[in-house]
């Protein structure tokens, strides 16, 4: 795929985002957010450490206070790079010295403060040694939909990516499948998505014949044989945000049964799609889907949630599942994904990225659910 590369972030894109982080903060009862290295932080600042290092980086965010980046000294010509360094201030600390101290000194020492999910324990007791009477939630406890609603830069960036895993499983689909094995096909894929612009692969799944009934199947040796139903879900990163997308194939003519399940499948996903539309809660989606292979007598085999959210990260909040009444808002963007798992036999899943719009919902994937037949 060609096209013109997207406009970066700037500056003012992440000071906006840090803003909007800090407000949430405040609404949700928290005196801030303490941002480790992960997703968060990119999201936030455009800055991702050079390495993973036990040393101490922190973004702080507290409401009426301008944003703190607490780096090592060494690290910090690379922070002041990223796109978002001009929005915020930074805070080195040398080697020798206690970076808890730096830290601290930033913090309301009484405050219950958000910390990211991936902070490293010992960052977090030298952070409660410091400051004892200071508490912490997990920012997916704390702040769930942080990243959940894209802006329209964000939006285009995700229907490339779906655009790029289309264009890999159109190409796929031509490629050989009986007499290969799994991890053949799989590298294909892998090496598709990198054609269409991926820079990342996060997962390449081909689940072939009984290997289908896993929904999660690591690819292995297994040569794919004439007459398997075959699973296909891949994606990653383009550009910084995630594609995930599922088709199931069949290796020549299915069996009646097996064309029955794939359509049930089809259904139920069309089902869970049109349930999409602002102010309905998450588990309406699931709910859409769950009842169309329950009724028609397979729900035991579906063994998952129906979906889940995505951005600069495959898998993030909301999710769609029993139990989350997290409302859609305009700009969530979250797949939809229901399968039929038949143990020691087959396994059909049918999966596209959706956005929520002012009125529905729109796909960000578009290759047909119709059952393939390939060779």
């Amino acid at each position: 795929m060609t096209g013109t590369a997207p406009a970066p972030f700037s500056a003012d894109d992440y000071r906006a985002r840090m803003e909007r982080a800090a407000r949430a903060a405040a609404e949700a009862g928290l005196a801030g957010l303490l941002v480790a290295p992960g997703p968060d932080l990119v999201w936030l600042t455009g800055y991702a450490p050079p390495a993973v290092t036990e040393r101490l980086t922190l973004l702080v965010l507290t409401p009426g206070q301008d944003p703190v980046l607490v780096v090592p000294t060494l690290e910090a010509p690379d922070a002041a790079k990223a796109a978002g360094a001009s929005a915020l201030t930074l805070r080195d600390w040398t080697d020798g010295k206690d970076p808890y101290a730096v830290t601290a000194a930033l913090l309301d020492s009484t405050g219950r403060f958000g910390i990211s999910d991936n902070a490293w324990a010992m960052h977090l007791l030298g952070l409660q040694k410091a400051l004892p009477g200071t508490s912490y939630a997990s920012l997916t406890d704390a702040l769930p939909m942080l990243r959940a609603v894209k802006d329209a830069a964000e939006l285009r960036l995700l229907a490339a990516a779906g655009a790029a895993a289309d264009a890999t499983f159109e190409e796929i689909r031509k490629v050989p499948f009986a007499g290969r094995r799994e991890s053949d096909v799989a590298a294909d894929l892998a090496g598709l998505l990198r054609r269409f612009g991926h820079s990342q692969v996060d997962f390449t799944i081909v689940a072939s014949g009984p290997n289908g009934a896993n929904p999660h199947h690591e690819v292995g040796d297994r040569v794919i044989g004439h007459g398997d139903m075959v699973v296909l879900d891949f994606g990653g990163l383009k550009d910084g945000y995630g594609s995930d997308t599922s088709r199931t194939v069949h290796v020549g003519e299915p069996t009646d049964e097996e064309r029955r399940v794939h359509d049930l499948v089809r259904e139920a996903q069309e089902a869970g799609f049109r349930a999409v539309r602002p102010g309905v809660a998450c588990q309406e989606v699931d709910r859409a889907a769950r009842a169309v292979i329950a009724d028609a007598g397979y729900g035991e085999y579906f063994i998952h949630r129906t979906g889940h959210g995505i951005g600069v990260t495959t898998h993030e909040p909301p999710y769609m599942i029993e139990g989350e009444q997290q409302l859609l808002v305009p700009g969530m963007c979250f797949s939809v994904e229901p399968g039929i798992y038949l143990p020691g036999r087959f396994g059909v899943r049918i999966e596209d990225i959706v956005t929520v719009t002012e009125d529905g919902g729109r796909r960000l994937n578009d290759t047909t659910r119709e059952m393939v037949i390939v060779n």
